[in-house]
């Protein structure tokens, strides 16, 4: 029995980063990604998630009563700027999510699934509102730090698994390699590498493998 649960100890070891905070976050990521029904090697579409987490996607553009001015300042210039945001709970009790439609794909993936994960964690809505009785349809609030590094992090790894990563790492895969095979950007690879304590493997079997 002892023997047992020592493998059983160690195959769950296998998919959980070395730290502590990280592993919090992995496995919330794992529970998403099997509710998802979606296997730790296959991409994590966001678009297919949300509406069961009653989130209904909309284009920025899409929303009317925004002065051009405050429509420049959100969607920026070359893909800068605000990345979208979410509306409190609507009578029926879903919310709706606002992307920039500037930003990559990639990019706008990793702003939905963390609107997802604030949703799935029980966040409060702290930085986009509906506001039918001012002049302009979008209101922002000051945000919870706290509450958006982890819902980040948590999507981060639901949409880049550790054990994937570990591995992709470990063949001598590149962060491009690796984000096209889980339909992400470089960046958010990069990212995953760095804080799940990767980076220096990464950058020797870089060496290795040029």
């Amino acid at each position: 029995m002892a023997e047992g649960n020592r493998q059983q100890a160690e195959s769950i070891d296998e998919m959980l980063p070395p730290t502590a905070k990280r592993r919090v976050h992995e496995r919330i990521a794992l529970k998403i990604r099997e509710f998802a029904g979606v296997p730790v090697d296959q991409p994590l579409n966001p678009w297919k998630l949300a509406p069961y987490v009653k989130i209904r996607v909309m284009n920025l553009k899409e929303v009317e009563g925004l002065s051009e001015e405050t429509r420049k300042v959100l969607l920026g210039d070359s893909g800068k700027g605000w990345s979208g945001g979410a509306t409190r709970p609507l009578p029926d009790g879903s919310r709706l999510v606002f992307l920039n439609p500037n930003h990559s794909w990639e990019r706008q993936a990793a702003t939905l699934m963390e609107e997802i994960c604030h949703v799935m964690l029980g966040h409060s809505p702290t930085r986009l509102m509906l506001h039918e009785e001012t002049d302009e349809a979008l209101h922002f609030r000051n945000f919870d730090e706290n509450q958006e590094e982890v819902a980040y992090a948590v999507g981060a790894a639901a949409l880049v698994p550790y054990f994937t990563l570990k591995h992709a790492v470990r063949a001598g895969l590149s962060a491009d390699k690796i984000a096209g095979r889980l339909a992400v950007s470089r960046e958010l690879v990069e990212y995953r590498i760095k804080v799940c304590r990767l980076w220096s493997e990464y950058k020797q079997r870089g060496k290795m493998s040029s």
